[in-house]
């Protein structure tokens, strides 16, 4: 996303404030599981799927990206559904300093990922880009000047209906870099996530961790209070730089790209609102609608008139 459309949407924010507060949230997506897989997730490979994601246009072709975190099925079924509303999973990413996309409009590349769950490769659920301390307007910060961020997708087809949550996590340079992943990048950013999710009060230590390190902690968004409990998983992902994206420069002097690491996370609500279905305060931000998109394309045009008249 170039400078002069981010500065457009900025001029159309207060118009963009009064259209999303009309705008009625998507429907959440629900599914009701009898149980659970015993490891909270079924292994994509298991039926065609992989551990990586993937990535068009690369060269060499057929890099893909690490899925380096799973928010697993044994979690608490509130956190599971896709809204924000009722302590759901974009409530828990926001309890843990992470937001949808730059007013709602997505940038970047898209990616594919195959969870054996029979649905083929599907184009990630979102984007979500960590918020430096503003749910508001603080991924607008991350789109320009790189950060953490992460896609997700959700293991939700018949042939393994988990409900679990992989994430494929990386920390991007600046625009001006092209949105590169940074030397380490995927690790990094995976334990930078996993730091926050658990309240650490020191960063995780990248270099130190090992099959079965595991963390805890707790974080809260909107009345909402999260218990987050993580062990770190050898045997999914190669220890490796090979069909890796980016891999000349995340992975380097002797350091491979991806350190074959998942961390598996499993979340519990400890404390809810009173009311039991509060909305926090930047859900009407986030908020979806077929509309939605047309005001901003409409109202970023006037913009544009007003600005170069």
């Amino acid at each position: 996303m170039s400078s002069t459309p981010f500065l457009l949407l900025l001029l159309s924010w207060p118009f963009l404030l009064s259209v999303s507060a009309l705008a009625p949230p998507a429907p959440a997506l629900r599914h009701k599981r009898s149980n659970s897989p015993p490891l909270g997730f079924y292994d994509p490979r298991n039926n065609g799927g992989s551990w990586l994601t993937q990535v068009n246009d690369t060269f060499p072709a057929g890099l893909g990206e690490p899925i380096n975190v799973v928010l697993l099925a044994t979690s608490d079924s509130a956190v599971l559904v896709d809204q924000e509303n009722n302590g759901g999973l974009r409530n828990y990413f926001l309890s843990f300093g992470f937001a949808g996309e730059c007013l709602g409009q997505h940038s970047g590349s898209d990616q594919e990922a195959n969870l054996g769950d029979g649905h083929g490769y599907l184009n990630e659920t979102a984007v979500i880009r960590y918020d430096y301390g503003d749910p508001t307007l603080g991924t607008c910060k991350e789109t320009v000047e790189g950060g953490n961020h992460f896609r997700y997708w959700i293991q939700s087809g018949s042939s393994a209906d988990s409900g679990a949550v992989f994430l494929a996590v990386s920390y991007e340079l600046p625009e001006q870099f092209g949105h590169d992943i940074i030397f380490n990048g995927y690790n990094l950013a995976r334990d930078w996530l996993i730091g926050n999710a658990t309240a650490q009060s020191t960063l995780v230590p990248t270099s130190n961790l090992t099959n079965g390190t595991t963390f805890s902690g707790q974080t809260s968004y909107g009345g909402y209070v999260y218990q987050t409990s993580v062990q770190y998983v050898s045997g999914y992902l190669s220890n490796t730089s090979n069909g890796i994206n980016h891999y000349l420069s995340v992975g380097a002097n002797g350091t491979n790209a991806v350190d074959g690491l998942v961390a598996m996370m499993n979340v519990k609500i400890l404390t809810s609102p009173a009311s039991g279905s509060t909305k926090s305060s930047s859900a009407r931000l986030h908020a979806q609608s077929s509309l939605f998109p047309t005001f901003v394309v409409l109202i970023s045009m006037l913009s544009a008139a007003l600005f170069f008249a």
